[in-house]
């Protein structure tokens, strides 16, 4: 008799794992999904044929074996997309034998530019900041001065890194990270960077410094940094290429979905687990908000790990309190389809209409809430329904569930969205053509709060042989989603290869290997 596997959360760790099951085991999986939509944080919203990325997803990964398991469900374009033909721009295309042309087909992998800059002063800075001309200008020589003298002290000088503050100013200097990091951080997280231990930094930008971004500009002087696709020598935050689903995450993760049901694989959606039944250290079963309840050999969980304790019928006060302090960032997205935007492309990069060629746009001005501008046109022109004739972009804001900016009227959030738009003259309000509005709750696991004490969480989970915890809510991580799948793909071996203890998933995304920038880089 086959043996069975209860998934919760079919985002890309718990659809990793049951795809994982399905061609590599006996063991049958059944996925339970809260909402009814499909990829978690990587879903592509759809508002009227005009779609949506939830955050930016970029399809790279330092991993072989990630890039391959996209890659192998949805093949890379061997033809050029819309936007390229319109421009008649050259790209670097697979050379795949069958033609992979997705303007005739759905199921393809675009290869996309990456452009993402900084919005401050009313001005563009390169993002990572670069050393440019371009910066200095928009500087100011004084300022640089106070920039090149601030990151020599912080040279001679290094701090111990007891917070996210000190981990930024050891590798930019004090002057730099007070210019473009402080204040940004704390829009994002809502609390100081020193209030954020620095294991953040080295999940998210740990080979990344101003050493770095000379390295990388010396290279571009030179012509020395092109690379193929898979850029194994450049930092994540520095590479120059992705690939991107014909129409966003979603779409990859939906096709995804579709395979592991071809397989034998279930997805029950709408279906929130609440209960988790244990004896002897092991999950025996789960109770869904109805009050059904399953049995199952093994239980992957990609629940916030907050809701995850609060199910287990057996816990002591200490596990239950860390759980119950575990805090947690979402985030509001305003798409807004415009006839045109008031910034125009500055750059050597060829883009329709003179728009600005960037993915998305980091908005470092203080006097509005807006934390990111994605303009969809620019990651697959086949997200947008018009996309000759109209923009669409995607407002960012980082909030608390149940906040004043959280609990805002729909139509008055849009309001106040284009309107903080405008007053930072990146559109003007009267070319707004139509709005929607998105919220993602527990978007972002906080490293503060109790997270401090996390260790005793992972402990009480760990000792259950038959659970396992995947994912970026799963482990209360901010893992980017090639780290949320290779979770999940490191579960999946342990359970073909026997191997009991968890460390070896725990220790994706902080070994060299799995980090975004390498670990010998400083």
């Amino acid at each position: 008799m086959s043996k069975t596997a209860i998934i919760i959360g079919a985002g890309p760790a718990g659809l990793t794992a049951a795809y994982e099951l399905l061609t590599k085991t006996d063991i049958k999986p059944i996925i339970f999904e809260a909402t009814e939509n499909i990829g978690g944080i990587s879903k592509t919203f759809n508002y009227k044929q005009n779609r949506m990325d939830m955050g930016g997803h970029r399809f790279f990964s330092k991993s072989d074996t990630v890039m391959k398991w996209w890659t192998d469900l949805m093949p890379i374009q061997t033809v050029p997309s819309k936007d390229d033909i319109l421009l008649n721009r050259e790209i670097d295309l697979s050379k795949s034998e069958k033609e992979q042309d997705p303007n005739k087909i759905d199921d393809v992998m675009l290869v996309r530019n990456r452009l993402s800059r900084i919005y401050f002063l009313k001005t563009f800075f390169d993002y990572p900041v670069s050393l440019s001309f371009s910066t200095m200008k928009n500087l100011g020589v004084a300022r640089i001065i106070k920039i090149g003298f601030s990151y020599t002290y912080s040279l001679l000088f290094k701090r111990e890194e007891k917070n996210l503050e000190d981990f930024m100013i050891n590798r930019f200097g004090k002057e730099l990270y007070l210019t473009f990091f402080k204040d940004y951080t704390h829009k994002v997280w809502g609390v100081e960077p020193k209030d954020i231990p620095a294991d953040w930094g080295t999940q998210r930008i740990k080979g990344l410094s101003i050493i770095k971004l000379l390295q990388q500009a010396v290279k571009k002087v030179l012509g020395t940094n092109k690379q193929d696709l898979k850029q194994k020598n450049t930092e994540t935050s520095l590479i120059e290429k992705f690939y991107y689903p014909k129409f966003g995450p979603g779409h990859f993760w939906q096709l995804t979905a579709q395979k592991i049901q071809s397989l034998g694989g279930k997805i029950e959606m709408n279906k929130k687990i609440v209960k988790f039944e244990t004896e002897n250290n092991i999950v025996k079963s789960v109770t869904d908000d109805a009050g059904n309840k399953y049995v199952a050999d093994y239980f992957f969980s990609s629940m916030p790990v907050q809701d995850l304790i609060n199910g287990f019928d057996k816990k002591d006060d200490v596990v239950k309190d860390v759980a119950e302090g575990l805090e947690y960032r979402s985030f509001i997205t305003v798409g807004l389809l415009v006839k045109d935007m008031v910034i125009k492309n500055n750059t050597k990069l060829k883009t329709y209409k003179n728009r600005v060629p960037d993915d998305w746009i980091y908005i470092q001005e203080r006097e509005v809430k807006l934390g990111r501008l994605q303009v969809f046109n620019n990651w697959s022109p086949y997200l947008v329904k018009d996309y000759e004739n109209t923009v669409w972009l995607g407002l960012e804001y980082f909030c608390n569930e149940n906040d004043d900016m959280w609990n805002t009227k729909d139509e008055d959030f849009i309001s106040f969205a284009k309107k903080e738009l405008a007053q930072i003259k990146i559109i003007k309000e009267e070319d707004v053509l139509d709005g929607c509005i998105v919220k993602v709750p527990k978007a972002y696991p906080g490293y503060f709060g109790t997270y401090k004490k996390f260790d005793i969480i992972k402990d009480f989970v760990n000792k259950y042989e038959n659970l396992f915890l995947v994912g970026r809510n799963g482990m209360h991580k901010y893992n980017n989603m090639d780290h949320s799948m290779l979770t999940a793909i490191t579960a999946v071996s342990n359970i073909i290869n026997g191997i009991k203890t968890k460390d070896n998933i725990w220790s994706v995304n902080t070994e060299q290997e799995y980090h975004e920038s390498k670990s010998d880089n400083v």
